[in-house]
């Protein structure tokens, strides 16, 4: 078995992976374990009581963060004419429409998020449907991702708006909600806007107990987990 640093034996001697922390104690934790030489990124893992391999439970949509995430995003945008005009003008990152998709299909990924126009949609997808769709980049209806108001849409990415989505297998929603540096009332928002979005956006098919775990962590800390009770 490999020998864990000090750094790591440190930090669990902060946190107690079998007890449910309040939103408030758990962010201290967080923030008190969060000791990295870099700034890092805090992720939140909640497990949905829900069946994702069913269509009609397989959640996903988009929410604004209040404080961002503490990160530049890259977008790249599909659109032709008077659209990428639109893109490039509300400051899209990269813009285009074959020669972007061609782009992507050699190789190039170095971007965080897509928009595409409706339009564009029936060429992209067959190309770009395996590439982009495992790793959550494949512009889609339902995250908002695919619409005619490009300037509204590239601003609210830009802006901290985040798209989550619940993984098939595990029923597990993994989304970034900021960085260790923010203030602990910044990163509290951000992480309660996330939970009132899954909240909201419970299926009506799903039984029993919705929000099964939450838990909160940075990039080099451990899991932190919060009671369930704290979002119902």
């Amino acid at each position: 078995m490999a020998k864990k640093g000090k750094r790591y034996s440190d930090i669990q001697q902060h946190v107690d992976r079998l007890t449910n922390y309040t939103v408030d104690e758990a962010i201290s934790i967080l923030k008190k374990t969060g000791s990295a030489k870099f700034d890092e990124t805090i992720d939140l893992a909640s497990r949905l009581g829900i069946d994702a391999r069913n269509a009609e439970q397989n959640i996903r949509g988009t929410v604004a963060l209040p404080h961002g995430t503490g990160k530049s995003v890259r977008v790249a945008v599909f659109a032709e004419g008077e659209k990428a005009n639109e893109a490039e003008e509300a400051g899209a990152d990269f813009v285009g429409s074959d020669d972007l998709v061609d782009k992507i299909v050699d190789g190039w990924l170095d971007f965080d998020a897509t928009i595409a126009t409706p339009d564009l949609m029936r060429s992209i997808m067959p190309k770009l449907g395996r590439i982009l769709g495992p790793r959550g980049l494949m512009p889609n209806p339902k995250a908002g991702t695919v619409t005619m108001d490009i300037s509204e849409t590239l601003q609210s990415i830009k802006a901290g708006q985040i798209e989550y989505r619940v993984e098939r297998d595990s029923g597990i929603v993994h989304v970034p909600i900021g960085k260790v540096s923010f203030e602990e009332g910044q990163i509290k928002e951000n992480l309660m806007s996330v939970m009132d979005a899954l909240v909201k956006a419970r299926p009506a098919a799903a039984k029993g107990r919705y929000i099964r775990s939450v838990a909160i962590s940075s990039t080099m800390g451990v899991g932190i987990r919060i009671d369930p009770q704290e979002f119902l």
